[in-house]
């Protein structure tokens, strides 16, 4: 089966002919290679929901409880109309997972199976429509644990005695079980005789007159829209002769709270006990001796008197409760607050035993709960001398402190914290409700050294049946403001050196001083307090700092500069000559004593406008040494092997020899060269070889054309040799012997170093 991959999408305008290759081979078999064509035509195409055809396709979370058949998923594709929904092969082969033809995936027939982990199941759909057309996703089911309470037999094993004698469907006893859509019935017997069960009530009812008879019933209880989610019990029925019947109580009782219930056998308040529609609560604070209730109790054999009354249950209950006859009455206080009532859960049970004289000895049960309820008796506390101290600069949001107030009711941990007038300009802390911490709402005052005096309010809650019943205290809390040291100013730079040119006017600005308090937003004040002048020679910042090491004068005596702010300005007085300043500037933010203060060296060139000058005001700023700055900064480095080196080495020098050598042979072939073209025709023979000249003298000769005319004689007249050369051995034949060419012993080759005779007029010669 060949299909589209999910998310792929077919355009016929731009590709509308695609050719696969497919190979097949079965086991044992050869393999066979074919092709595929497939021609995509112009249309609407089917397109499926854009998350269900991605690759992960669509995940949908359900929980482990949700009923039969429920739809998870509808499969959405454009157009719709005519589709056609099937699945493919599943991830999971044992998904319980239903898809329908119209698209719809179901849950279970059964439900899902309760599980503490997540399940995942997964299903490859595909949707094609009329035309053929199809596209495919994937749906991810992940089925998490459920939320809602199982179903729970509040009695798991219960003893049930009825007497003789009673009708058809008459109730006989009843099982009561806790969840969602609790329905009952009975598993064994299959076929009661004696028993049946209401489906919805749990109430068990006879079918028949009641004979003296033992019956044992499994009864199931089970949610009906989980039916995997359910629980047993076993109920042991005893019908018993009107001899053998135990005494029966009124009322018969089953205690939850001070409330009892009147109007029922014992048997039947064994069995209902667990769920009462009418309750109260016993308080904490009831006297000892009080009586919760009175047993009215008679013996079907007519001899009540023979009746005896005991208290069964764990040493905690019997400690609390004590039988004076009939009556069920406290014995020591039903204290709330002590550790020996926290682990019951605050709730005592214990079980009268009525048993009646004969044999055999014939008793009836009757189950006690008791559960006490608190009373607010206590009221909080608050902790000793609660004082916090947090800095007068704090921000917003600074933790001042916590208050930790107690209280001896229970529960604990139930105190709200809250500040008596709020949070203001006078008290700028809140506070709270829950743990107790102060925080920092609004700026404090510094000028109040006394600090703050805050009043919290300690509540308890949840320590009362009524809500209305609450205790408080007041707790004076003492926030002190610590002070913070003043730091003094940070100017940059704290010397400069500086140069103007004198002008008109009554002032001229020189600097303005960049300085800033601690902490931020400081008012700084400024003034010049002392100095000294220099000759004019001084122009360096060294010699300057050598000048202020020794005993200073006021360099601002005549008053040629004024301090406003942080701007310094020079007031023109009639300089004649360049003249050098040096001025101290003091810098403090506070008139607090002592005062920290930052001392600026001010270094001022004054040229007047007379005198050659820089047209405009110069700044040069000299920043204070401080202390370098260490960068570290790493750098890979590849360290080779001793080897390499000497190989690389040995490569190296080698191709440098073989280069010289190269170099050598073309500079002394290029001046042989050079030195043959500079010689004269009478230097030929003696030169060069005799094929070059031979070469030379025939070329020389048909450039010349015909040779002048001449006169009879001297053509005819023999011209002698006056020289006699050797021709040089540079050419040698390869391989030695003769020459191979049939005139080389009249032009012998060049390089014979045979001896000759030469005209130094004519160029003729002969061998010797």
């Amino acid at each position: 089966q060949v299909s589209l991959r999910a998310g792929a999408e077919l355009d016929a305008h731009r590709v509308n002919w695609y050719v696969l290759m497919l190979r097949a081979a079965c086991p044992g078999e050869q393999e066979v290679t074919g092709q595929l064509y497939v021609r995509v035509t112009s249309g609407q195409a089917l397109r499926c929901d854009t998350t269900f055809a991605s690759t992960s396709g669509v995940v949908v979370q359900v929980s482990a409880d949700v009923a039969p058949r429920v739809p998870l998923y509808a499969v959405q594709a454009q157009p719709p109309g005519g589709l056609m929904v099937s699945a493919g092969c599943p991830v999971n082969s044992d998904t319980p997972l239903t898809l329908t033809h119209q698209g719809l995936v179901l849950a279970p027939d059964g439900g899902f199976s309760p599980s503490k982990d997540t399940q995942t199941f997964r299903l490859e759909i595909e949707v094609t429509d009329r035309h053929g057309q199809n596209c495919s996703g994937a749906v991810t089911v992940e089925v998490l644990p459920s939320r809602r309470p199982r179903v729970t037999i509040l009695a798991p094993q219960q003893e049930v005695i009825v007497p003789e004698g009673i009708g058809p469907l008459e109730v006989v006893t009843q099982v009561r079980a806790s969840g969602d859509n609790v329905h009952y019935a009975i598993l064994s017997p299959t076929s009661p005789a004696l028993f049946t069960i209401d489906e919805l009530t749990g109430e068990i009812r006879s079918t028949r007159w009641l004979e003296v008879a033992h019956a044992h019933l499994l009864v199931q209880a089970y949610n009906a829209q989980q039916p995997t989610d359910q629980a047993t019990t076993m109920l042991n029925v005893t019908v018993l002769g009107t001899d053998q019947q135990a005494p029966s109580c009124v009322p018969a009782l089953y205690t939850y709270g001070s409330r009892v219930l009147r109007g029922m056998s014992c048997q039947e308040v064994e069995l209902s006990s667990l769920s009462l529609p009418h309750r109260s609560q016993v308080r904490e604070t009831v006297s000892p001796g009080s009586t919760l209730v009175t047993l009215r109790c008679t013996d079907p054999a007519g001899d009540e008197g023979s009746l005896h009354y005991t208290l069964e249950g764990p040493q905690v209950s019997r400690s609390h409760f004590h039988m004076e006859g009939p009556q069920l009455q406290v014995n020591t206080t039903l204290d709330y607050d002590t550790e020996a009532i926290d682990p019951v859960g605050f709730q005592l049970t214990a079980t009268i035993v009525v048993t009646a004289g004969g044999q055999p000895l014939r008793s009836t049960r009757v189950p006690v709960l008791v559960k006490v309820i608190p009373v607010n008796e206590f009221t909080p506390e608050c902790p000793n001398g609660i004082i916090f101290t947090v800095l007068e600069t704090a921000p917003f949001g600074s933790i001042v402190g916590r208050v930790v107030g107690t209280d001896r009711d229970r529960p604990p941990d139930s105190l709200e914290y809250s500040l008596e007038g709020g949070p203001g300009p006078a008290q700028p802390f809140s506070i709270d409700a829950r743990t107790g911490e102060i925080r920092v709402v609004g700026p404090l005052v510094p000028p109040r050294r006394a600090g703050y005096r805050l009043t919290v309010r300690l509540t308890d809650t949840h320590n009362d049946l009524d809500p209305a019943n609450r205790r408080s205290c007041l707790c004076d809390v003492a926030v002190r403001l610590q002070a913070v040291p003043e730091r003094a100013p940070l100017c940059n730079p704290e010397v400069q050196e500086l140069r103007i040119t004198a002008g008109t006017g009554s002032r001229q600005p020189v600097t303005r001083l960049l300085c800033r308090g601690d902490p931020e937003g400081t008012t700084l004040s400024y003034a010049i307090v002392g100095g000294e002048e220099q000759p004019s020679a001084v122009t360096h910042l060294f010699s300057t700092a050598g000048a202020l090491s020794t005993p200073s004068h006021a360099g601002n005596e005549d008053g040629h500069f004024q301090q406003e702010g942080s701007m310094l300005s020079y007031i023109p007085g009639g300089l004649a000559e360049p003249r050098t300043f040096v001025l101290l500037v003091e810098v403090w933010g506070s008139t607090g004593s002592p005062r920290r203060s930052t001392m600026l060296a001010l270094v001022v060139h004054v040229t007047p406008r007379s005198t050659p000058a820089p047209p405009s005001t110069t700044t040069l700023r000299t920043m204070l040494r401080k202390e370098p700055l260490v960068v570290r900064q790493t750098e890979l480095a590849w360290l080779p092997p001793a080897w390499f080196v000497a190989v690389l080495t040995a490569s190296g020098a080698l191709l440098l020899t073989g280069l010289c050598c190269v170099a050598h042979s073309v500079l002394r072939r290029a001046a042989f060269c050079s030195s043959c073209r500079s010689r004269n025709p009478s230097e030929v023979l003696l030169g060069e070889s005799s094929w070059d000249a031979a070469a030379r003298s025939s070329a020389d000769e048909e450039e010349r054309g015909r040779p002048p005319a001449r006169s009879p004689s001297r053509l005819s007249a023999p011209q002698p040799f006056d020289g006699r050369a050797q021709d040089p051995r540079e050419r040698r034949a390869r391989g030695g012997g003769t020459w191979p060419w049939p005139w080389a012993e009249r032009y012998p080759p060049a390089g014979t170093g045979r001896n000759y005779l030469f005209n130094s007029v004519t160029g003729a010669r002969r061998w010797i």
